[in-house]
């Protein structure tokens, strides 16, 4: 882990420890980052999903009997 010296707006990083719930400096900040990569995760997921309905890869989940052809053939 690197040790960094970086300028922070400390009313900013206050707001930001009270919405994550965080204490110390290093707290918010690793928090802050973390959720950061979090979102950027779940949406990059979200559209690959969006994308893969949009090229009908769930279509085949979508027919009422997909549920019971799939616990049949793991069954067997």
């Amino acid at each position: 882990m690197a040790k960094t010296l970086i300028d922070i707006d400390d009313d900013v990083l206050a707001e930001v420890a009270e919405v994550l719930g965080t204490t110390t400096k290093k707290d918010t900040v690793d928090a802050a980052l973390r959720k950061i990569l979090a979102d950027r995760r779940r949406t990059d997921a979200l559209d690959g999903m969006i994308l893969a309905a949009r090229n009908g890869d769930f279509d085949e989940m979508l027919d009422p009997q997909y549920k019971m052809k799939v616990w049949h053939s793991e069954n067997s």
